[in-house]
């Protein structure tokens, strides 16, 4: 328990001293984000504002995690696939600044490495951790053997929980807090298991998350960008993975698979009826055009996400009979 306070603390305070200096350098080199034009007006002004802050979150992790870990293959795992996500999320974010656009990346690039980090995480999990390519359904206590399909399951989760958190990071604050909460879920998940160097890693987010929310609250100074967004979206999926948890990963992110899904609805509403479902997509833009204020969107979010994360805790309690 000391080192998972010791280690999410220090990556706290790491965030908390390193990020106004970056920010200054940020701001010095004009390194901004890019704004859609498609996007609600009221954000047309947050242009211009540092971004790519993933890079000072997964410093702050890095730091602690690689001096206290027992390097187990589990938590090696996770943070593999976090940070080769959160280097895939810097291309695309350095690729928007450096045309000036707010595309990054071509889809088959990020199609082709997220296929890549997937089968990464499946080789770890099954060869090196020898975990069973099973899903476990929790709700009934019953396991799926998947045998050759699993790999494909494991991307299902990469790309499925990178997307649902990249989808979430727009508002000032709203993915950092929701994902603070579901790596809180996870810190309580993996200590349970017993896999304390694990829970250490899920720690050092939690605390990175929190020290960058310091800055990033509305009204934001700094955006975590897809460097950010991408690696934390890596790294729930990747504990996800380890913990046995694929499928409980649907209620504890429910918050991201509720963003994802506003997107697919409205894109399906459209191309079959012409008609939107939401005002805009995600979802947290529909209630900013019903003229909610942004800080009452964050709060209440953050209120679903945590009641999401208590309820599949409570369930993962259960079905390890604690």
């Amino acid at each position: 328990m000391g080192e998972i306070l010791f280690g999410g603390t220090a990556a706290l305070l790491i965030c908390i001293f390193l990020s106004p200096k970056f920010i200054e350098f940020l701001r010095k080199r004009e390194f901004g984000q890019q704004i859609r034009e498609d996007g609600p007006q009221g954000h047309h002004q947050k242009a211009g504002t540092p971004t790519m802050g993933g890079v000072i979150i997964f410093i702050a992790v890095a730091v602690p995690f690689l001096i206290l870990t027992d390097y187990k293959w589990t938590s090696v795992g996770v943070f593999g696939a976090a940070i080769a996500c959160a280097l895939l999320g810097f291309a695309d974010d350095y690729t928007k600044l450096v045309k000036r656009r707010s595309l990054g990346l071509r889809a088959r690039t990020k199609l082709g490495v997220t296929i890549a980090i997937s089968l990464g995480l499946w080789f770890i999990a099954t060869h090196e951790a020898h975990l069973p390519p099973t899903l476990w359904l929790r709700f009934v206590d019953y396991h799926i053997d998947l045998g050759p399909f699993y790999p494909v399951v494991i991307y299902l989760v990469v790309a499925g929980t990178t997307s649902g958190v990249n989808l979430t990071d727009g508002l000032d604050g709203l993915a950092a807090g929701c994902a603070a909460i579901v790596l809180l879920a996870y810190v309580g998940i993996t200590f349970i298991a017993g896999d304390f160097d694990l829970a250490m890693l899920a720690g050092c987010l939690v605390g990175a998350c929190i020290g960058f929310l310091w800055f990033n609250a509305f009204p934001a100074t700094i955006f975590m960008g897809d460097t950010g967004s991408l690696g934390l979206g890596g790294a729930i999926a990747g504990l996800a993975v380890m913990t046995k948890t694929e499928v409980l990963l649907i209620l504890l992110g429910g918050i991201f698979v509720v963003e994802a899904l506003s997107v697919v609805i409205q894109v399906i509403s459209f191309q079959t009826t012409r008609k939107r479902v939401f005002l805009m997509a995600p979802i947290h833009h529909h209630f900013e055009l019903k003229a909610w204020s942004e800080t009452k969107i964050i709060l209440r979010f953050w209120i679903v996400a945590s009641i999401c994360g208590a309820i599949g805790f409570t369930i993962y309690r259960q079905s390890r009979g604690v």
